[in-house]
Formats: C-alpha cells, sequence, structure tokens
C-alpha cells in the first residue's frame, strides 16, 4: 500500500511541477503577469502553449488515477499488479509531460493512452 500512496503523493504533484514550464513561458512573454495570469497564458504559442497544455493534462489526468488508487486501497487490492500499474501510471505521466514539451506529438499520444489504461486497468481489477 505504500508505493500506492507514494504514486498518488508525486501524481498530484505533477500538474504543481507542470506549471514551472508556463510560468517560465510567461515570464519570457513580457513578464509573468500575476494579475491576469490566464489571459496571458492564452496568448503562448509554441512551447509556451504546450507547456500550458501539459500542465492542464496533468490535472485532468487525476480525474482517473486518483479515485482508482483510493479505490483499491479502500477495497483492499494493494497486490503487486495494481502497484505496478500505480508506477506505470506515474513514469507515463512523467514521460507524457517531458514529450508534449518537447512536442512529439505520436509518442506522446502513446505514453498518454499507457497512462490511462493503467488507471482504468487498476478500477478493473478491484472488481469482485
Amino acid at each position: 500500500m505504500t508505493t500506492l500512496i507514494w504514486c498518488l503523493f508525486i501524481a498530484t504533484l505533477l500538474p504543481l511541477l507542470a506549471k514551472g514550464p508556463v510560468a517560465y513561458a510567461m515570464n519570457k512573454l513580457g513578464g509573468y503577469n500575476n494579475q491576469h495570469p490566464r489571459e496571458q497564458q492564452n496568448k503562448l504559442t509554441g512551447f509556451g502553449a504546450r507547456a500550458l497544455a501539459a500542465h492542464q493534462n496533468a490535472f485532468e489526468s487525476l480525474i482517473i488515477f486518483v479515485p482508482a488508487i483510493l479505490l483499491a486501497i479502500t477495497t483492499q487490492h494493494t497486490d503487486t499488479n495494481i502497484a505496478l500499474l500505480a508506477i506505470i501510471h506515474v513514469c507515463a505521466r512523467i514521460l507524457y509531460n517531458l514529450l508534449y514539451l518537447i512536442n512529439i506529438d505520436k509518442l506522446r499520444t502513446l505514453v498518454w493512452g499507457i497512462a490511462t489504461f493503467s488507471s482504468f486497468a487498476i478500477i478493473w481489477q478491484c472488481i469482485p
């Protein structure tokens, strides 16, 4: 169960870490506009736009992963297979963000699928 909790912790940190490149791109766009950051984010292009999309997608991935992990913990399905799926999800999400930043779209989409599949596989394994 410790592995699942660590994976949950890391996955919830990823959107915050993904904000770093967004802030960097915003700063290059005339300085970080803390009064209207979303307005400034809408003006990002290239690397900045990809960084913003990766940041937003990191939040979106939590919608599936967090309930999957909580379901596994509460139903006591915390075996090695579930832990491996959680690790795969976290690794895939880290790789996904990097691929988004360096603009490798097809591989990024494949990695997104792997991360998403792993979350659903965790849920599937909790079904009695």
